[in-house]
């Protein structure tokens, strides 16, 4: 890879296949960038244990993780442009996840409405743990680790993205200019409606369609698709604007003249659901098609997501190394364990010395 591209770090949590909702938000900008930028993508099994540290849930992550990497390399992300790493094979993390975790305050990590978004999903109520709050001092650390200057992400997280800002600063405010302080990139679509029509598209509502979906089932949840509650009957005029299947059709269905048409008739009451509906499912399998065939092929090739995968994390492991001797030196961290070991070794050689004689 060059040393004179910037580069981009982002990822995903392993919590199980991928959908629409990461497509538009963040791989499909990751996919456009591969040649332009170096590019390292994490696999954030670290971060699922803030919400979901049960022994059953961290036996389902080689599945997710594999899951996962069938997603990145379906939809175009190239392992020869790209590192893909799991983030808990890097040991450098945790270290510098704890320097970060002394350079922010708990009120301003407690002002974050992502992470109360979080626990509520994850039903936590009150008791929120630790490593939940500090999910963004974590993420801050991935990202810096790396060196990264940019980080494509989905709108809601947009404000992790500006706390690595902050960390970033103030580190090198205290210690001097080691990190660079990363942009962010937001998709050309930030937030996908799920098919509930209700709230963004996510696993955990049942309301997404994955990238690995065959066509029988893209049908059948597009047929289940949240439109316009008003318009009982064809013949009714409907709105178009924030109806999430013209949504859909605005983003995913190429053919512009027929989405035009489609909308013309809805707003006159001169064209059905099913109509409008039937032509989204068509649209929507021409797109996933080539992604699903991408994905049977490489999925039946034995080893390859794990070799994918040790590759990486053994090229991030070198820049995590890197990164951290210059943090530590920054720091004087290094000088002060440098000092206790010179010492150290200089009384063992008197006492070797000594005992010779």
């Amino acid at each position: 890879m060059s040393e004179t591209r910037k580069r981009i770090l982002t990822g995903d949590r392993p919590t199980g296949k991928l959908h629409l909702g990461h497509y538009v938000g963040s791989l499909k900008n990751r996919v456009a960038l591969q040649d332009e930028y170096e590019c390292f993508f994490l696999i954030a099994d670290l971060h699922t244990l803030t919400t979901r540290p049960e022994k059953e849930h961290i036996k389902e992550l080689g599945s997710n993780i594999r899951d996962m990497v069938l997603d990145y390399l379906a939809v175009g992300i190239d392992p020869e442009k790209s590192v893909i790493y799991l983030q808990s094979a890097v040991q450098e993390v945790y270290e510098l996840n704890l320097f970060f975790e002394m350079l922010v305050t708990v009120p301003r990590l407690s002002r974050l409405p992502s992470i109360k978004e979080m626990a509520r999903a994850a039903k936590l109520g009150e008791a929120v743990p630790f490593g939940l709050l500090g999910y963004p001092v974590l993420q801050a650390a991935d990202i810096l680790l790396p060196k990264a200057h940019l980080v494509p992400v989905g709108k809601d997280n947009e404000a992790h993205v500006e706390i690595t800002r902050e960390i970033a600063r103030r580190f090198n405010n205290l210690y001097g200019e080691v990190f660079p302080i990363p942009e962010v990139m937001i998709g050309e679509v930030p937030t996908l409606v799920g098919i509930d029509g209700q709230a963004k598209m996510s696993k955990s509502l049942n309301n997404a369609i994955f990238l690995s979906d065959d066509a029988k089932t893209v049908r059948k949840k597009v047929f289940q698709m949240y439109t316009d509650p008003n318009r009982i009957r064809a013949d009714i005029p409907g709105r178009v604007e924030g109806n999430p299947v013209f949504i859909y059709h605005d983003i995913f269905n190429p053919n512009k003249e027929e989405v035009e048409d489609l909308k013309e008739r809805y707003r006159k009451g001169k064209v059905g659901d099913v109509e409008v509906k039937e032509k989204l499912a068509r649209a929507l399998n021409a797109f996933l098609d080539p992604i699903r065939e991408r994905r049977e092929y490489f999925a039946g090739q034995k080893g390859l997501v794990e070799e994918i995968l040790y590759s990486g994390t053994l090229r991030m492991r070198e820049e995590a190394r890197a990164t951290m001797k210059e943090v530590r030196s920054a720091m004087g961290m290094a000088s002060v364990w440098n000092r206790i070991r010179r010492k150290a070794e200089e009384r063992r050689k008197r006492q070797e010395k000594e005992a010779a004689g």
